[in-house]
Protein backbone atom coordinates (compact mmCIF):
# COMPACT_ATOMS: atom_id res chain seq x y z
CA UNK A 1 0.00 0.00 0.00
CA UNK A 2 2.46 2.11 0.59
CA UNK A 3 4.84 1.65 -2.60
CA UNK A 4 1.36 1.87 -4.36
CA UNK A 5 0.58 5.66 -2.51
CA UNK A 6 4.08 6.92 -3.34
CA UNK A 7 3.61 5.52 -6.95
CA UNK A 8 0.71 7.68 -7.50
CA UNK A 9 2.03 10.80 -5.40
CA UNK A 10 5.11 10.78 -8.10
CA UNK A 11 2.54 10.52 -11.10
CA UNK A 12 0.53 13.17 -9.75
CA UNK A 13 3.87 15.82 -9.24
CA UNK A 14 5.44 15.03 -12.31
CA UNK A 15 2.11 15.37 -14.30
CA UNK A 16 1.73 18.47 -12.69
CA UNK A 17 4.92 20.02 -13.49
CA UNK A 18 4.08 19.21 -17.27
CA UNK A 19 3.43 22.42 -18.91
CA UNK A 20 -0.83 23.04 -19.10
CA UNK A 21 -0.56 23.64 -22.56
CA UNK A 22 1.31 20.30 -23.22
CA UNK A 23 -1.84 17.78 -23.48
CA UNK A 24 -1.72 14.53 -24.75
CA UNK A 25 -3.30 12.83 -28.27
CA UNK A 26 -6.77 12.43 -27.71
CA UNK A 27 -8.08 8.54 -27.30
CA UNK A 28 -4.11 7.83 -27.05
CA UNK A 29 -3.84 3.97 -28.17
CA UNK A 30 -0.77 2.54 -27.23
CA UNK A 31 -1.20 -0.24 -29.48
CA UNK A 32 -2.01 1.24 -32.30
CA UNK A 33 1.61 3.88 -32.06
CA UNK A 34 3.67 0.28 -31.57
CA UNK A 35 6.20 -0.59 -34.33
CA UNK A 36 9.01 1.31 -35.75
CA UNK A 37 9.41 5.23 -35.46
CA UNK A 38 12.59 7.60 -36.38
CA UNK A 39 13.48 10.86 -34.83
CA UNK A 40 13.61 13.06 -37.39
CA UNK A 41 13.06 16.02 -35.69
CA UNK A 42 14.15 17.77 -32.35
CA UNK A 43 13.79 20.70 -30.53
CA UNK A 44 15.83 20.94 -27.04
CA UNK A 45 15.78 24.04 -24.36
CA UNK A 46 19.39 22.60 -22.90
CA UNK A 47 22.06 25.56 -23.15
CA UNK A 48 24.69 22.52 -23.80
CA UNK A 49 23.04 21.31 -26.51
CA UNK A 50 24.00 23.74 -29.11
CA UNK A 51 27.30 22.78 -28.98
CA UNK A 52 26.32 18.80 -30.03
CA UNK A 53 23.68 19.64 -32.68
CA UNK A 54 26.80 18.95 -34.90
CA UNK A 55 26.44 14.97 -34.16
CA UNK A 56 22.84 14.15 -34.33
CA UNK A 57 21.85 11.98 -36.68
CA UNK A 58 18.24 10.33 -36.98
CA UNK A 59 17.73 7.53 -34.96
CA UNK A 60 15.41 4.52 -34.81
CA UNK A 61 13.24 3.04 -32.23
CA UNK A 62 10.53 0.26 -31.70
CA UNK A 63 8.15 0.82 -29.31
CA UNK A 64 6.31 -2.49 -27.52
CA UNK A 65 3.54 -2.07 -25.70
CA UNK A 66 3.30 -4.33 -22.61
CA UNK A 67 -0.45 -5.87 -20.96
CA UNK A 68 -0.16 -4.10 -18.11
CA UNK A 69 -0.22 -0.66 -20.62
CA UNK A 70 3.50 0.08 -20.24
CA UNK A 71 5.53 -0.02 -22.98
CA UNK A 72 9.81 -1.19 -24.19
CA UNK A 73 11.42 1.70 -26.22
CA UNK A 74 14.62 -0.07 -27.76
CA UNK A 75 16.49 2.69 -29.69
CA UNK A 76 19.47 2.66 -31.95
CA UNK A 77 21.71 5.93 -31.87
CA UNK A 78 24.71 6.65 -33.36
CA UNK A 79 27.34 7.97 -30.65
CA UNK A 80 30.98 8.58 -31.69
CA UNK A 81 30.71 6.03 -35.10
CA UNK A 82 29.33 3.86 -33.10
CA UNK A 83 25.48 2.50 -33.01
CA UNK A 84 24.35 1.77 -29.61
CA UNK A 85 21.42 0.43 -28.35
CA UNK A 86 18.94 1.29 -25.36
CA UNK A 87 16.25 0.14 -24.13
CA UNK A 88 13.82 2.16 -21.97
CA UNK A 89 11.03 0.84 -19.75
CA UNK A 90 7.75 3.89 -20.13
CA UNK A 91 5.46 3.38 -17.41
CA UNK A 92 1.67 4.28 -17.96
CA UNK A 93 0.42 6.82 -15.61
CA UNK A 94 -3.24 7.55 -14.97
CA UNK A 95 -3.34 9.62 -18.30
CA UNK A 96 -3.43 7.42 -21.28
CA UNK A 97 -0.36 9.14 -24.11
CA UNK A 98 1.85 10.39 -20.78
CA UNK A 99 4.89 7.94 -19.41
CA UNK A 100 7.37 8.33 -16.80
CA UNK A 101 10.64 6.65 -17.43
CA UNK A 102 13.90 6.59 -15.35
CA UNK A 103 16.63 8.43 -17.08
CA UNK A 104 19.87 6.51 -16.41
CA UNK A 105 21.77 8.97 -18.02
CA UNK A 106 20.25 12.13 -15.27
CA UNK A 107 19.09 9.48 -12.51
CA UNK A 108 15.95 11.51 -12.83
CA UNK A 109 12.64 10.74 -13.81
CA UNK A 110 11.19 11.83 -16.84
CA UNK A 111 8.25 12.42 -18.52
CA UNK A 112 6.52 11.68 -21.96
CA UNK A 113 4.11 13.18 -23.47
CA UNK A 114 2.71 11.52 -27.16
CA UNK A 115 1.11 15.34 -28.05
CA UNK A 116 -0.10 14.47 -31.37
CA UNK A 117 -0.20 11.60 -34.43
CA UNK A 118 -1.84 9.87 -37.08
CA UNK A 119 -0.17 6.32 -36.43
CA UNK A 120 0.65 5.30 -39.49
CA UNK A 121 2.98 8.64 -40.48
CA UNK A 122 4.40 11.17 -38.02
CA UNK A 123 4.05 11.56 -34.28
CA UNK A 124 4.93 14.72 -31.97
CA UNK A 125 6.21 14.00 -28.17
CA UNK A 126 7.24 16.40 -25.07
CA UNK A 127 10.03 15.47 -23.24
CA UNK A 128 10.15 17.20 -19.67
CA UNK A 129 12.59 16.66 -16.35
CA UNK A 130 13.52 19.14 -13.84
CA UNK A 131 17.15 18.86 -12.67
CA UNK A 132 18.68 22.05 -11.39
CA UNK A 133 16.24 23.89 -13.72
CA UNK A 134 13.60 22.64 -16.15
CA UNK A 135 14.08 21.18 -19.47
CA UNK A 136 11.96 20.57 -22.02
CA UNK A 137 12.31 18.38 -25.92
CA UNK A 138 10.03 18.00 -28.39
CA UNK A 139 10.66 15.48 -30.87
CA UNK A 140 9.14 14.56 -34.49
CA UNK A 141 8.70 10.66 -35.24
CA UNK A 142 8.36 9.51 -38.81
CA UNK A 143 7.22 6.28 -39.72
CA UNK A 144 10.27 6.50 -42.15
CA UNK A 145 13.23 9.02 -42.62
CA UNK A 146 11.55 10.55 -44.62
CA UNK A 147 8.45 13.02 -43.64
CA UNK A 148 6.43 15.58 -45.42
CA UNK A 149 7.58 18.82 -45.30
CA UNK A 150 4.16 20.20 -44.33
CA UNK A 151 4.34 18.19 -41.21
CA UNK A 152 8.07 19.48 -40.71
CA UNK A 153 6.87 22.88 -40.92
CA UNK A 154 4.28 21.86 -38.15
CA UNK A 155 6.41 20.53 -35.66
CA UNK A 156 8.49 23.78 -36.40
CA UNK A 157 5.40 25.50 -35.74
CA UNK A 158 4.62 23.69 -32.17
CA UNK A 159 8.26 23.73 -31.07
CA UNK A 160 8.43 27.78 -31.69
CA UNK A 161 4.94 28.22 -30.06
CA UNK A 162 6.08 26.15 -26.93
CA UNK A 163 9.21 28.55 -26.41
CA UNK A 164 11.64 27.22 -27.94
CA UNK A 165 13.73 29.55 -30.50
CA UNK A 166 14.15 28.55 -34.16
CA UNK A 167 17.91 27.94 -33.71
CA UNK A 168 17.26 25.48 -31.55
CA UNK A 169 15.08 22.68 -33.79
CA UNK A 170 16.90 20.69 -35.96
CA UNK A 171 16.28 17.80 -38.88
CA UNK A 172 19.18 15.79 -38.42
CA UNK A 173 20.66 13.79 -41.35
CA UNK A 174 20.19 9.88 -41.45
CA UNK A 175 22.39 7.70 -39.71
CA UNK A 176 25.25 5.23 -41.60
CA UNK A 177 24.30 1.71 -40.66
CA UNK A 178 22.62 2.30 -37.14
CA UNK A 179 20.73 0.03 -36.36
CA UNK A 180 22.68 -1.92 -38.47
CA UNK A 181 21.23 -4.51 -41.34
CA UNK A 182 20.54 -7.24 -38.08
CA UNK A 183 19.22 -6.08 -34.96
Amino acid sequence: MKITLVSVTVTIVLLMQVHADVQPQKNFDLKRFAGRWYRVGLAYNSPSFARHRHKLTICMGVVEPKENGDALMTVWKSKSSICQKEVYKYEKTSVPGVFTYFSTRHSRVKDITVVETNYSEYAVIYKHRKFHREFSQVSLYSRSQKLRSEVIEKFKKYSMQHGFPEESIIIPPPADNCPPTRH
